[in-house]
């Protein structure tokens, strides 16, 4: 029976994995019908709303296939701190990415209070 059980777990799981997987694809393919309109204050909340879908969405996917979540905030911490090392053309232009190291450390902070 538990090899039974251990089928149908791995089933499921290969079926979550594609559910995500299509969910992405279709929320990214939102965000793109979104953009081409353009950016405006009207189409603002659609814009943070598909984007937060898609992060929850990478999130979970990663879990899925067997990585952590401390994993994978831990490899964005790390491209952060290189793209500011390395002067990437957001941060150069806009300080972008020491913008969000800022807010992920503060969030972060909030949470251990």
């Amino acid at each position: 029976m538990a090899l039974f059980d251990r089928e149908i777990d791995i089933t499921r799981n290969i079926k979550i994995i594609e559910w995500l997987k299509s969910e992405l694809l279709t929320d990214i393919a939102n965000l793109f019908k979104v953009l081409v309109n353009g950016v405006r204050e009207e189409v603002h909340e659609s814009v943070a709303e598909t984007l937060s879908n898609i992060i929850l969405i990478c999130y979970m996917l990663g879990r899925r296939l067997g990585v952590s979540y401390n994993s994978i905030e831990i490899k964005i911490n790390n491209k952060i701190k290189l793209g500011i090392i390395e002067n990437h053309d957001v941060e150069k232009y806009y300080g972008d990415l020491t913008e969000l190291a800022k807010h992920l450390n503060s969030s972060r902070m909030q949470n251990k209070v």
